[in-house]
């Protein structure tokens, strides 16, 4: 009996949310969505030397019909940081997201950058690479 009370709640209860997170979407007309449209996703640093400067610079435009917000920016690592907008890019504008890259060990470089959005193609990820030698 306390089988298949339990299995009633969960069949009543949970499973119905769980449904409603895999269907449902942030923007019921997608046509009105924003659209994320970057000018790249990949920063290549080249071969650079120790403790020099890792900053670069992911531009984008919103291509959609409503204001982008980005929600949150999460690197791969602690040696990478990044810095998005907090306010919203208006349909047409364009945003930067800077990331910042701790120079401070040798080796190659290989991180990623996930973007979470409003947008429809959300999350985006950017990439950076290269590699830091000793001066």
């Amino acid at each position: 009996m306390k089988k298949i009370f339990i299995i009633g709640l969960f069949t009543f209860f949970i499973f119905p949310g769980i449904k409603a997170q895999v269907t449902g979407t942030p923007y019921p007309d997608e046509n009105n969505a924003p659209e994320m449209k970057m000018d790249q996703i990949v920063h290549d640093y080249g071969t650079i030397e120790k403790n020099a400067d890792g900053t670069c610079e992911f531009k984008f435009t919103n291509t959609g019909k409503t204001p982008l917000i980005i929600s949150k920016c999460q690197a791969s690592c602690n040696c990478t940081v990044p810095t998005c907008p907090s306010e919203p890019i208006l349909p047409g504008k364009t945003g930067v997201i800077k990331v910042s890259y701790g120079t401070s060990r040798v080796g190659i470089i290989s991180k990623q950058i996930t973007v979470y959005s409003n947008a429809k193609d959300s999350p985006v990820v950017l990439n950076i690479k290269g590699n830091v030698i000793e001066k």
